[in-house]
C-alpha cells in the first residue's frame, strides 16, 4: 500500500515537471513569465509589488481581479507566456486575452 502510495506521488512529481510546472514561491500569490526578461528586479503595478524570483515574477495577493492583474502585469512587461493565481494556471485562452487586452498580439514563447 505505501509502495503503491509513493509510486503514484512519484509519478505525479515526474508529470509535473515534464508540464514545466513552476513551484510556487513562498510568499507569492501570482507567479508570471514574462516572455522578455524584465528589465528592472522590482516594480509595481497599481498597488501591486513584484519582483523576479528565479526568472519568475511574482507579487502576494492584490485586490485586483486575476485578469485585470495579469493584464496590467503583460502591458508593463511586454507579454507573458505564463500566469498563475493562487496555484492556478491560466490556460492559453485566458492567457491570450489577458496579453491582447493588454496591447500585445502574440509574445514569443520561451522553451520550459
Amino acid at each position: 500500500m505505501l509502495r503503491a502510495v509513493i509510486s503514484a506521488i512519484v509519478a505525479s512529481a515526474a508529470t509535473l515537471a515534464a508540464a514545466g510546472v513552476q513551484a510556487q514561491p513562498a510568499g507569492a500569490y501570482y507567479v508570471a513569465t514574462p516572455a522578455a526578461a524584465p528589465t528592472k528586479a522590482r516594480f509595481i503595478t497599481r498597488s501591486t509589488a513584484w519582483h523576479v524570483d528565479n526568472g519568475a515574477l511574482v507579487a502576494a495577493r492584490a485586490p485586483e481581479r486575476d485578469a485585470i492583474l495579469c493584464q496590467l502585469l503583460a502591458r508593463d512587461v511586454g507579454g507573458l507566456t505564463a500566469f498563475s493565481a493562487g496555484g492556478k494556471t491560466f490556460d492559453a485562452a485566458q492567457l491570450g486575452a489577458c496579453n491582447a487586452k493588454a496591447g500585445i498580439t502574440a509574445p514569443t514563447m520561451a522553451n520550459n
